[in-house]
């Protein structure tokens, strides 16, 4: 017969036992999961780098027609936007600031003119031109896996879907076939409004096949007259309400179809309509004939025109234009901060005459 102590030993080596195996799944367990999420992750990459971006840097209004409330930052801080947060140790941005001041202002006389800011607007905006084509180079190569320096809109359809879960080699074989595909109706409708882009891209002769410095264009119109032509008119379409191709104030300060679920939401945008008020009337209305026609939007769109620069720098400066000298001094800057980076510096008088 078992004794009672021997029994109690026996039960205790068992827990010990079961402990260790939970131990071990637990463990093993782990990398599993950590795996399945960094697919997860690695497959909204995917879709982000085949995708054309809602936003575009240093462009003025947004792909839906919204204005780009980030722009003065964008063509102020070129690459150097992200470097500037909230969190940020105030004392640090304000150094970032005056450097910043001192590269503007070429003939050092401690104030920054229209044509100074111009030009640095031109130079900020270039900047996330180049940094939109590195990247384009590594997103083609994901959707140029042979590496032939073209893809074509079959590729990129296989691609495109298996980003949104759908099986690649599947995707493919019916593809190949000409089967048909079973595919949601939010996902044709985004597939279609992509064909129509790539269309667009495909400069002639056109073969549905885009190399490099199309594939740019697709995924960032700013960079190709063409492509900013057919975001143009994708924006006015959307706006359009009376269908004669060109925009009315009204028209331009109401919100696009259905961004708002009812008419009193549309109504308490008072910033909405103030703000697209007055760009419409003091900056895309260029001839101030109450009508925006796709010339002029194309116009005030086209991130590299000169006079664009040069009237963004001049409405800048009348924003922080304290003393009224047409120029931006550093304290100006440092008062304004805020509009132009982004982030709050507090006691900027104080800590200017600290470190100067």
């Amino acid at each position: 017969m078992v004794s009672k102590r021997a029994f109690i030993c026996s039960l205790g080596s068992i827990y010990l036992s079961l402990l260790f195996v939970f131990l071990l799944m637990d463990v093993y367990a782990r990398p599993a999961n950590s795996s399945a999420l960094k697919e997860k992750v690695a497959d909204s990459k995917d879709e982000n780098e085949i995708l054309p971006p809602d936003h575009l840097n240093g462009i003025k209004m947004e792909m839906d027609g919204h204005l780009n409330k980030e722009f003065h930052q964008e063509v102020f801080l070129g690459k150097e936007m992200e470097e500037f947060d909230e969190d940020s140790e105030p004392r640090r941005n304000r150094r970032k600031l005056m450097i910043i001041f001192s590269k503007v202002d070429q003939n050092r006389d401690k104030k920054i003119s229209a044509k100074e800011l111009q030009r640095w607007i031109i130079e900020k905006t270039e900047e996330h031109f180049q940094e939109a084509v590195e990247e384009n180079k590594m997103h083609f190569r994901a959707v140029d896996p042979d590496g032939d320096g073209h893809v074509s809109w079959d590729e990129y359809k296989i691609k495109f879907l298996a980003s949104k879960g759908f099986n690649e080699k599947e995707v493919a074989e019916k593809i190949k076939n000409n089967e048909e595909l079973k595919i949601d109706e939010e996902t044709q409708e985004v597939l279609d409004n992509l064909k129509d882009r790539w269309y667009q891209a495909d400069n002639p002769p056109a073969d549905l096949l885009l190399d490099e410095e199309e594939f740019l264009s697709f995924l960032h119109p700013e960079h190709s007259r063409g492509m900013l032509k057919f975001m143009v008119k994708e924006i006015v379409r959307d706006l359009d309400q009376d269908g004669n191709k060109k925009l009315t104030l009204s028209e331009f300060i109401s919100l696009p179809v259905g961004t708002v679920e009812n008419q009193q939401a549309q109504d308490i945008d008072d910033d909405w309509v103030k703000d697209r008020k007055k760009e419409f009337e003091e900056v895309i209305d260029a001839d101030h004939d109450g009508i925006v026609t796709m010339e002029e939007l194309e116009e005030y769109m086209d991130p590299m025109n000169e006079y664009n620069a040069l009237n963004e720098a001049k409405q800048m400066i009348a924003v922080a234009d304290e003393n009224q000298n047409h120029h931006l001094e550093l304290d100006e800057i440092l008062k304004y901060s805020e509009y132009f980076t982004g982030s709050k510096l507090m006691d900027y008088a104080r800590n200017v005459h600290e470190e100067f």
